[in-house]
């Protein structure tokens, strides 16, 4: 399958599936943001990645597979567990991974391809966050705010996949 079909693919099993993600990630709270105002971040989510009109697909490929594999790295440590209903962040993580599953023949023909500078930012960004929960132990506060953060990113990757999907739809065309 060409590469085009596969992202075309891709984008409509995504959409789907980031709705049900969203969702989790909303029923999976616990306590009210408003208690950890104290300890909110800025995490610097590069915002350019999902929104920039010039992305190629196969830097999308890219960012999305990192952004979904490093979200799913977040939340599937053993720590996060103390935080959450486990039913829930099964769910969540189980979504995680068939995305990441799902993506996995696109990843495989653009592998050739370097790592590309908002891959590389997707990463910065985690790794931020992983360190931020590591200086602050690992609260229930904090991964509220890591919570809520995160909606970022997959909501970001929602808007993307339906924005390519759309477009694709009506002009035979997913990406450059």
């Amino acid at each position: 399958m060409a590469l085009g079909d596969l992202w075309a693919v891709i984008c409509l099993r995504t959409c789907a599936c980031q709705q049900k993600n969203l969702a989790l990630l909303c029923q999976i709270r616990r306590i009210s943001p408003s208690f950890c105002l104290k300890d909110r971040k800025d995490f610097g989510f590069p915002q350019e990645m999902v929104e920039g009109s010039q992305l190629q697909k196969v830097q999308a490929i890219s960012v999305f597979h990192e952004m979904l594999q490093q979200t799913f790295l977040l939340f599937h440590i053993e720590r996060s567990s103390a935080a959450w209903d486990s039913t829930l962040l099964d769910k969540l993580c189980s979504g995680l991974h068939q995305q990441l599953e799902d993506l996995d023949p696109c990843l495989v023909q653009v592998m050739g391809e370097q790592a590309s500078s908002l891959g590389m930012a997707v990463k910065r960004y985690f790794e931020r966050i992983h360190l931020f929960l590591k200086e602050k132990k690992y609260s229930d506060c904090v991964w509220e705010i890591v919570r809520v953060e995160i909606m970022k990113p997959l909501s970001s990757l929602n808007s993307f996949a339906r924005k390519v999907k759309n477009y694709g739809c009506r002009h035979g065309v997913t990406l450059k």
